[in-house]
């Protein structure tokens, strides 16, 4: 977080206070891990890894898009959905389950995007990473896993509004 220090205390799994911004990634990753492990100690193999729920993400990638440092367009990965999702499937479980991904999705082609005014001016450009199309579709079913998780009452309570579908900081205030 560029020029902010000290971000926000987070408490840890037996309730401690974290303040330092160097342990709070892996008090965050232990929560996650402690999410997403099951009572013997093994990680829990989500449900959402499987074929028809890949093959329907694929056929509703859009083919506007850019294609990823590996080249493989979006739109091969929408017309190949049926015969793809297999393969990604197994893929996926085997991510999931080894805690690694595979190397070329973690690169990134890094294109600058001009905003609003001139094109001249160099602050107007942001960076957009381009990444892979499968590593796409694997985080968005992750994000769901997770976002499911935490609305089924087990991270989120019943105020938080922000960050959440159909809720909103207006709403909040108007419920309040």
């Amino acid at each position: 977080m560029k020029g902010k220090d000290n971000l926000y205390s987070l408490l840890d799994l037996r309730g401690n206070i974290v303040n330092l911004d160097k342990e709070k990634p892996e008090v965050l990753y232990s929560y996650i891990a402690s999410v997403f492990t099951n009572k013997t100690g093994e990680i829990n193999n989500p449900s959402k890894f499987q074929e028809d729920t890949i093959s329907d993400l694929l056929k509703h990638l859009d083919t506007q898009k850019s294609m990823g440092p590996d080249g493989i367009h979006p739109r091969v990965m929408r017309e190949l959905a049926e015969e793809l999702a297999k393969p990604l499937s197994i893929i996926y479980q085997y991510s999931w389950l080894s805690g690694e991904v595979p190397d070329d999705w973690r690169l990134a082609n890094v294109t600058p995007i001009c905003e609003k005014g001139c094109k001249k001016d160099m602050g107007k450009y942001r960076p957009v990473s381009l990444t892979s199309v499968p590593d796409k579709v694997m985080e968005q079913i992750i994000l769901s896993a997770i976002t499911q998780h935490l609305q089924d009452g087990q991270g989120l309570g019943p105020s938080q509004h922000r960050f959440r579908r159909g809720r909103s900081c207006p709403i909040n205030l108007i419920s309040f």
